[in-house]
């Protein structure tokens, strides 16, 4: 395995990891009405959600419980010195009243024993570990070797709705510049920047809905709504993002070995400073990234326009394309030119014309009226 696909591997365990844990934690859950009874008692707390052969070692002390999991029995658990340990469905509780004795020589950057012991534990074990600070009142968790603390649900249901709000406005500016896509691709007036610019915003809108869907992992029961909104408003995002590539992913990449899904991968790996620059949106595309060939024309394959016609299956989308090899011979091609392709009978020869036409005149009208 590449050391690229291993980077790539460990991202994407990490990434599961935290979802996992933040799900596990979320408000509604027992676990975290266990963690705020700890807070409300003033009495502190260390929790490992995990135990295994790596965890047992360093446990020392305390006692043997192997017990189901309550919110109750946390909070009077967390009483006793020492820490307790779950198993990491957080349906039992396995030990408690532990000494833990990770790594010393793991750095770390807190001060305090209980978070320092905490910080320590994840990353020697893998396993998250949630500090209850009374002192501070705040509940910590550490996982992937990254400190989180975690926020009461009105403070994130705030942050949440401002992002939401900033979603909107981005969908709607997405909305305009693909419409304004698709006419440009009727007349066949499409130019670099054109499609850069729908993918910019495609890849803004992706990142503004990955951070609200952080959000809403947080949130637990309390962001069932914010969830609902989110759905809605990405709904289609996605294959657009691939759409739009396939339409304009340029020949002389493709002869390179390089796929549609490094593009999006490219595009993905941007960030936000890199998506306001359209050259180097163009360049993750797999253009030059040159200011002259922003204004190069090119022009699509047809797998947009294509997907938008009802009930047209993929596999007659990919032989329309690989037939005709470009939207404006498809938008020339009569019924008895499309009936020649496989698997497109007269019925829907007819349907593809006429959804061509309606596509192209309501693309139209949109642009000028």
């Amino acid at each position: 395995m590449a050391a690229s696909d291993r980077g790539a591997d460990k991202a994407s365990r990490e990434e599961a990891l935290l979802r996992a844990s933040l799900t596990a934690i979320a408000p509604g859950t027992a676990l975290r009405d266990g963690l705020e009874r700890v807070l409300r008692a003033n009495t502190g707390g260390l929790i490992v959600l995990g135990f295994d052969k790596t965890v047992e070692p360093i446990c020392t002390g305390g006692f043997v419980l192997d017990v189901e999991f309550t919110a109750t029995r946390l909070r009077e658990l967390c009483k006793l010195d020492g820490a307790v340990v779950l198993d990491k469905d957080i349906t039992k509780i396995v030990r408690a009243g532990v000494h833990l004795m990770p790594d010393s020589t793991i750095p770390t950057d807190e001060t305090g024993t209980r978070h320092r012991t905490a910080e320590r534990v994840n990353r020697q074990t893998g396993y998250p570990v949630v500090a209850v600070s009374h002192s501070m009142r705040l509940i910590a968790m550490y996982v992937n070797g990254t400190r989180r603390v975690l926020e009461d649900s009105t403070t994130v249901l705030s942050r949440a709705n401002q992002a939401l709000a900033t979603l909107e406005r981005y969908k709607l500016r997405l909305d305009e510049v693909a419409g304004t896509l698709s006419a440009l691709e009727i007349e066949d007036l499409v130019t670099v920047r054109d499609v850069t610019a729908v993918a910019q915003r495609l890849e803004m809108v992706r990142l503004i809905a990955t951070e609200i869907a952080g959000y809403v992992l947080e949130l637990g029961i309390d962001g069932r709504l914010l969830s609902l909104q989110l759905d809605e408003l990405i709904a289609g995002v996605e294959p657009e993002r691939e759409l739009v590539a396939r339409d304009y992913f340029p020949e002389r990449a493709a002869k390179k070995g390089r796929t549609v899904n490094e593009v999006l991968g490219d595009l993905e790996a941007l960030t936000h400073a890199e998506l306001l620059d359209l050259q180097t949106v163009a360049k993750a595309l797999g253009y030059s990234g040159t200011p002259e060939s922003l204004d190069s024309a090119v022009s699509p394959r047809g797998y947009r326009l294509l997907a938008k016609i009802p009930r047209l299956p993929n596999t007659v989308i990919e032989r329309l394309v690989e037939h005709f090899g470009g939207l404006q011979k498809l938008l020339a091609a009569s019924i008895d030119d499309l009936q020649t392709v496989e698997g497109v009978g007269e019925t829907r020869a007819r349907s593809v014309r006429e959804g061509l036409s309606r596509l192209a005149e309501s693309s139209i009208l949109e642009r000028y009226v």
